[in-house]
């Protein structure tokens, strides 16, 4: 059942699709700054801020990371505060710090040239089939398979796989497919374009079948299954999280944040303090007040209404804070771990999750 595909494949008239699939995207394919140049590193960095990303949010973050940090050697010399804060309001930060990790060690370890063999780049941190293949193809024009979720769903109708692609063992699947089917001539353009059609024309919901131009090559199409295809099984639900936080300042207008844990959840990222809270709506905030002064040993006044709430959402959690403003006074001696007394010009200078910008941001309408 599972090498159905490999029957399927031997319908395919493959020189065919190649040609029609290829000069479509040649033709048809979005003016993306990332495709405007072969430079490796170039194309590294837009693999990884597109995973999990849409293209019209990364755009204007590709643009400015590529002006502060041009080269391998500049971004591999940043600091860490510098790194997180380039990427801040991308998400999913361990993207950047994997990111940073393996443009180190490309300029230490092999003078600055991104490796050009699937087994060498693999062995860079944060590197895997997808990224591996989909740099190799564009930017060194190797035949080297880049299968991400637009390609497996255009696969699995064009071939009609009847596969969970939300198993991980179905990739290898696609993987195959698309070594069996790959233009060898123009790697880089084929890649793409399976790419390219599943973002604008092979969508998830309602494919546009009659604006493909490998309709005729697609199998699922032939016999009328195209939007039964491909088969994901549902994710599990997320868990919800209620917390409460509080910006807090002091008498001269400096304010209380605090990092958050090198591991796990948005960890180094900035934050104002917050906690989990379990109580009423009435309790919150009792519950913010107790906490900043056990655990930051920090006393502090807070407002008696919260003046925001935020929802944020992950792709596996869901926030809901609600935010109140209160003053606090410095002790002389404070030297709390991870907590730092900031002007607000210094504070901005700091990365923070969204949530936390989108708290900042309705704090200054406020307040100040």
């Amino acid at each position: 059942m599972n090498d159905k595909w490999k029957e399927n494949i031997k319908q395919i008239d493959k020189r065919r699709l190649q040609s029609d699939l290829v000069s479509w995207f040649e033709r048809e394919k979005r003016d993306l700054p990332w495709r405007r140049s072969k430079d490796p590193y170039n194309i590294w960095v837009s693999e990884i801020m597109l995973q999990q990303t849409k293209v019209d949010t990364v755009i204007p973050y590709y643009e400015r990371f590529l002006e502060k940090f041009p080269t391998m050697e500049s971004f591999a010399s940043a600091d860490d505060e510098s790194v997180l804060k380039i990427w801040e309001g991308l998400g999913y930060y361990s993207r950047v710090r994997n990111l940073h990790s393996a443009i180190k060690e490309v300029v230490k370890n092999y003078n600055s040239q991104v490796p050009d063999t699937r087994e060498e780049i693999s062995k860079l941190r944060g590197i895997g089939p997808y990224t591996a293949g989909a740099i190799l193809s564009i930017a060194y024009g190797k035949p080297e398979h880049a299968v991400d979720g637009n390609v497996m769903r255009v696969l699995s109708r064009i071939l009609r796989i009847e596969q969970d692609i939300a198993k991980p063992a179905t990739r290898k699947t696609f993987e195959q497919a698309v070594s069996e089917l790959i233009d060898h001539d123009n790697p880089s353009s084929f890649n793409q374009g399976l790419m390219e059609l599943g973002a604008l024309v092979c969508t998830p919901t309602s494919p546009s079948c009659l604006l493909c131009p490998v309709r005729e090559h697609c199998l699922a199409f032939e016999a009328g299954v195209e939007k039964e295809l491909p088969i994901k099984t549902r994710k599990k639900s997320t868990k919800h999280v209620d917390l409460v936080a509080a910006v807090l300042k002091t008498e001269d207008e400096k304010f209380l944040i605090r990092k958050r844990p090198s591991k796990g959840l948005l960890a180094d990222l900035w934050e104002f303090p917050n906690v989990e809270t379990l109580g009423s709506f009435g309790q919150m905030r009792t519950t913010i007040k107790e906490y900043i002064q056990d655990e930051l040993q920090i006393s502090a006044e807070i407002e008696t209404g919260a003046f925001t709430k935020v929802d944020h959402v992950f792709s596996h959690l869901t926030w809901s804070i609600n935010v109140f403003a209160g003053e606090f006074q410095l002790p002389n001696d404070y030297n709390k771990e991870n907590c730092r007394v900031v002007t607000r010009e210094e504070l901005e200078q700091y990365a923070f999750p969204v949530s936390h910008q989108t708290i900042w941001r309705t704090y200054l309408e406020k307040y100040l």
